[in-house]
């Protein structure tokens, strides 16, 4: 296993692990620093949709800032273990709940456990999936009024300025990698 740390909030400094050779991209410290110093206000109390979550960084870092609770949805079952042992290790198992499945089809599962007020979205850079999620998430089906929903993508690619009803606000790029904001107007 390899290790990265969380940034900043209650938990600052504990150790995450994810599978070496799993493939994953975990979001830098630098664009996770990044990525909650521009939503700072709207995460305390909120809950957390971590989509393509590989290692679980980005919504275990989202509890240490003070989130209501983080879901957590991932494909890949070592992925899955890593979560379940970072949020044992950092005090969160009751504040986590993750799902192994694929997306975007597990999106409709995911209604009946309630709206989300943020979702970021980390898809593998490569192939249409992250397109697809935003276009399902831009039915609003799963999200609480005046929720984000931030895409991570590579720094070159450009994304649409609506899905459904979903409206970009704003690109912050990071080295190669770029953070994409939406929301419902």
């Amino acid at each position: 296993m390899a290790n990265l740390k969380i940034i900043g909030g209650e938990k600052r400094g504990f150790p995450l692990a994810f599978p070496r050779g799993s493939g994953l991209r975990p979001t830098s410290s630098r664009v996770r620093e990044a990525f909650f110093d521009i939503l700072a206000g709207e995460i305390e109390e909120s809950r957390f949709l971590d989509l393509f979550a590989g290692s679980g960084a980005m919504g275990i870092e989202a509890l240490s800032r003070g989130a209501a609770e983080s879901w957590f949805v991932e494909e890949d079952r070592a992925n899955v273990r890593a979560i379940q042992q970072n949020l044992e290790t950092c005090g969160f198992q009751g504040w986590g709940s993750v799902l192994r499945d694929r997306l975007p089809g597990c999106l409709s599962r995911l209604e009946s456990q309630g709206r989300f007020e943020i979702v970021f979205v980390d898809p593998p850079y490569e192939g249409e999936v992250g397109a697809a999620v935003l276009a399902e998430l831009g039915s609003g089906k799963l999200l609480a009024p005046a929720a984000w929903v931030v895409m991570e993508h590579r720094k070159t690619e450009s994304l649409p300025l609506r899905h459904g009803s979903l409206q970009h606000g704003r690109t912050a790029r990071y080295g190669d990698s770029a953070l994409s904001f939406y929301r419902i107007p």
